[in-house]
């Protein structure tokens, strides 16, 4: 009487298999997996109806907020303008400046432009910036 292994008998080397057999020569018997499921599972999230995006208005930091004039003047003039593209204006021209401390990259060494919408400091954490220009966006 032979001995069925299922799947396993794929992974055993020849020699193991033959210990698993008793004398007689009937072929061991191989049990695939059901692979069914997987296909469905496949098949029922492809036929789900795309949902329609639509375009929302923008929140929080992104919906653009009126300035100080001490912000308008730093900015160009721009009336109204996101906190996040504040923030990259004022990046902007830090990098353009070379205004970053040298040996703490960390730092913020302020030109006149700068003082003037960091309330007269010299020198600014990088941290610090969304803290310091938070009064210049009014309600």
């Amino acid at each position: 009487m032979a001995m069925s292994l299922g799947v396993f008998s794929t992974l055993l080397p020849a020699e193991a298999r033959s210990f698993c057999h008793s004398s007689s020569s009937a072929p061991v018997r191989l049990v695939f997996a059901n692979l069914r499921g997987l296909r469905s599972l496949t098949v029922s999230a492809a036929s789900k109806p795309v949902m329609e995006t639509k375009k929302r208005e923008p929140r929080g930091i992104m919906k653009p907020r009126r300035v100080s004039p001490e912000m308008q003047a730093f900015l160009g003039g721009v009336v109204e303008i996101p906190r996040t593209q504040a923030l990259k204006e004022i990046w902007g021209h830090i990098k353009q400046h070379n205004l970053q401390d040298p040996e703490d990259k960390k730092v913020i060494i302020c030109d006149e432009k700068l003082k003037t919408i960091f309330g007269g400091r010299d020198r600014v954490g990088f941290l610090e910036i969304a803290g310091l220009i938070n009064p210049h966006f009014l309600k």
